[in-house]
């Protein structure tokens, strides 16, 4: 069997373009994938077709044997950003290709199931209101009656809609701000109740001291876990913070590292107790598999990031399907209407869970009319700046 094509699209999405890949062979079995980055996904499409040309005429089922060949091709522009964008989408669609060629889940062919039934937590559920307790809190309640058992969200990031201020340059939060954040923490904690998971963003916005004081002021709500206090930059620096805050409150980085490489630091110094690769940025399904394998021996979780498209939530969900050490998958609880048109098999979300199917693959092909009926944006001037 032999690669003969790979076709790449831009896809509106929610919040940023999905990138969708698909490869086609001589034999005429083909596979899905997923790229999708955030801002400038132009340059992911276009990274995208570029390593799709480099992968024709090879053999589609020598999964690793392709993926080491396009790591160290690339590695001479750099082993991370968009190249490692267009290899994890290349990944996923290689790994979907192989399960239908051979008839079986992705999930067979990462080792076989613990578990079928991936339990999510919900994110961008807060987007029909202000940035105030009271909406806050109303939004929370649907996500719990809903049957997700867990929530996250960034309680500094939307201050500078309500007052007026960047939060992207500046990095010091106001005294009503700070207040605001911890309102909002409250209000929802109340209303999701004392057992559901409830996870803290902060998207390395804050600077290191107020980073510390907000964890330091959030801790007495129940944080399931504190993510990205520091940006993935510095090890030692994600050290110092960890020395400084409540122990009781997890720590969780991972949504900006790539590869085995970026992750390999923080496990060894075990800096965080939960890590969330994004399966379109670190390597696609192959690669979180391995990284799963390297973080089990420091007992430290898998909760894939994945604010991204379908194919996106189906694979991370493979992946959590095959490791022991799986905590929550993220799932978008607000979405574009045809998030489950673009696939030919709809999402299987109930009670706050995604249920695998036994069909080959991901379980599902692309719908090309849909995906062209929807192009991604491409205005810099539209392109929207939300953080989740």
């Amino acid at each position: 069997m032999k690669i003969t094509d790979v076709k790449v699209w831009l896809v509106e999405g929610v919040k940023y373009n999905w990138t969708m890949i698909k490869i086609y062979t001589d034999e005429g079995i083909t596979g899905v994938g997923e790229a999708t980055n955030w801002p400038g996904s132009p340059i992911i499409e276009a990274a995208a077709r570029h390593v799709g040309e480099r992968i024709i005429g090879l053999d589609p089922l020598r999964t690793d044997f392709i993926w080491t060949k396009l790591y160290r091709d690339l590695n001479w522009i750099g082993p991370y950003g968009a190249s490692m964008c267009a290899i994890s989408g290349i990944d996923m669609a290689l790994l979907d290709l192989k399960g239908k060629a051979f008839g079986v889940p992705c999930y067979q062919l990462l080792g076989g199931a613990f578990r079928e039934s991936i339990r999510l937590y919900a994110n961008y559920w807060f987007t029909g209101g202000g940035h105030n307790a009271t909406d806050y809190a109303a939004q929370a309640r649907k996500v719990r009656e809903a049957g997700f058992r867990g929530v996250k969200f960034d309680p500094f990031a939307h201050t500078n809609y309500l007052y007026g201020e960047d939060l992207s340059s500046n990095l010091e939060l106001t005294a009503q701000q700070q207040d605001t954040a911890v309102e909002v923490t409250a209000a929802v904690r109340d209303a999701i109740g004392p057992e559901a998971d409830m996870m803290i963003e902060t998207h390395a916005m804050l600077n290191f001291r107020q980073a510390v004081e907000m964890a330091q002021r959030l801790s007495p709500y129940g944080v399931s876990w504190y993510e990205e206090p520091v940006g993935p930059e510095s090890a030692d620096t994600l050290r110092a913070v960890r020395e400084r805050i409540p122990k009781e409150i997890p720590l969780c980085v991972g949504e900006r590292h790539y590869t085995r490489g970026g992750f390999r630091p923080v496990l060894e110094k075990q800096l965080c107790d939960i890590i969330m690769p994004d399966i379109t940025r670190c390597g696609g399904p192959s690669e979180m598999r391995r990284i799963a394998a390297m973080a089990e021996p420091y007992n430290v979780l898998i909760a894939p990031h994945n604010p991204n498209g379908p194919l996106s939530t189906l694979a991370s969900a493979h992946v959590c399907a095959s490791i022991p050490n799986f905590f929550r998958c993220e799932f978008m609880f607000n979405d574009v209407p045809w998030r489950d048109e673009v696939i030919d098999h709809p999402l299987d979300v109930r009670d706050g869970h995604l249920h695998l199917s036994d069909r080959p693959g991901l379980g599902v092909d692309l719908v090309e009319e849909v995906m062209e009926a929807h192009p991604g944006i491409r205005d810099l001037n539209i392109e929207r700046n939300f953080y989740v």
